[in-house]
């Protein structure tokens, strides 16, 4: 999920064009022609989603929804009552990616409206797959997996009673939807649009870029003042997420310019997107040399890297996410052949410089 990393002041050299002047819950701000900045309340640390209300003209689109939640939805009650007619209808719910925050209320808008879903296949498959595990008991790869990370019996517990829980900050996908996909373009508030997609963050993470008008919508690709959670998860405890996401910082340096407007999922929109991508990738590449730096003191578990990777302590309740992310950069590091892994006499993984 979003918003692991501790929020930060406003990054040096980027510029806020609306300053502090962010809406309130439900409220909106034109933040360019047509296109109208929402914010809905999150119940966790991030507090807020911004979402997008495109005005097509002859139509309505919705680009990320918030949380199920009954403020949410009253919300948008609120804001497309006097908007969404016969004649102007809303007429597709695009989704960057499949976290509840982003893709919690799409089902629900796209019954009540009638109208379509646009998401990568990878970000739709993956939301439906993680919805079908409501109601199952938590599998042993699961529990396997954090208890060779460290994990003690009363935070496997904890996962245990946890597991499911996706399913239940999701409304009801519909069957069907619009694929998006790479390179992909399209109409939207009289413009062309380019798809760009982003991996690291989530499985197909989309964004979407208007050269005419030099605006990108980034989702949780590009964040100015947090970064995103990039972990690996018990489904694929080999995968190097990292990698992906810094590879993903490279293509968005190389197809979007330094002064587009970037509309982020949190925090404010900004201008000096190339400032901010690399700053996110040498910020990796930081921790990477403090990671290795620990590991030179000899093997450790994952929970013991925690504050060479974050700088701080851990609290119990973050030790989920902060498990995925320190399993990320250790995973990442195995592939540049700089680390080993190797069981311990409990069971435990531990983790080696190369010799």
């Amino acid at each position: 999920m979003d918003g692991f990393t501790t929020k930060t002041p406003k990054r040096p050299g980027l510029d806020y064009p609306h300053g502090e002047a962010a809406p309130g819950h439900g409220e909106m701000l034109e933040v360019a022609p047509g296109i109208q900045w929402i914010r809905l309340s999150l119940p966790f640390s991030l507090k807020f989603i911004n979402v997008w209300l495109v005005d097509d003209g002859d139509g309505w689109t919705i680009i990320d929804t918030g949380m199920p939640l009954k403020e949410t939805r009253d919300a948008w009650k609120a804001i497309l009552g006097p908007r969404v007619t016969p004649e102007k209808p809303l007429k597709r719910v695009i989704v960057t990616h499949m976290h509840p925050d982003h893709v919690g209320c799409a089902g629900w808008l796209t019954f009540k409206h009638g109208c379509d879903l646009w998401m990568s296949r990878l970000e739709y498959v993956t939301c439906r797959m993680l919805v079908s595990d409501t109601g199952r008991e938590a599998p042993e790869a699961g529990t396997s997996f954090y208890r060779k990370a460290g994990w003690d019996e009363a935070a496997l517990d904890d996962y245990r009673k946890r597991f499911g829980g996706f399913g239940r900050s999701v409304s009801q996908l519909p069957d069907s939807f619009f694929r998006l996909s790479d390179g992909d373009t399209f109409e939207m508030a009289g413009d062309t649009w380019e798809v760009i997609t982003g991996h690291g963050h989530s499985p197909e993470h989309v964004c979407l870029f208007c050269p005419a008008r030099n605006i990108l919508i980034s989702g949780d690709q590009l964040l100015p003042r947090i970064s995103s959670n990039v972990s690996v998860h018990p489904t694929e405890p080999a995968a190097n997420p990292l990698l992906d996401w810094m590879s993903s910082c490279e293509k968005l340096l190389a197809r979007v310019p330094e002064d587009v407007l970037v509309l982020p999922a949190h925090n404010e929109p900004f201008r000096g997107a190339h400032k901010r991508l690399r700053h996110l990738i040498d910020g990796h590449e930081v921790a990477l040399t403090r990671l290795k730096q620990r590991l030179s003191d000899g093997p450790m578990r994952v929970l013991d890297t925690f504050t060479a990777i974050f700088g701080r302590k851990i609290d119990l309740d973050e030790q989920g996410m902060a498990t995925g992310e320190a399993i990320a950069h250790l995973n990442c590091l195995i592939y540049r052949g700089e680390v080993t892994a190797a069981p311990g006499p409990d069971g435990v993984t531990l983790y080696s410089l190369t010799a």
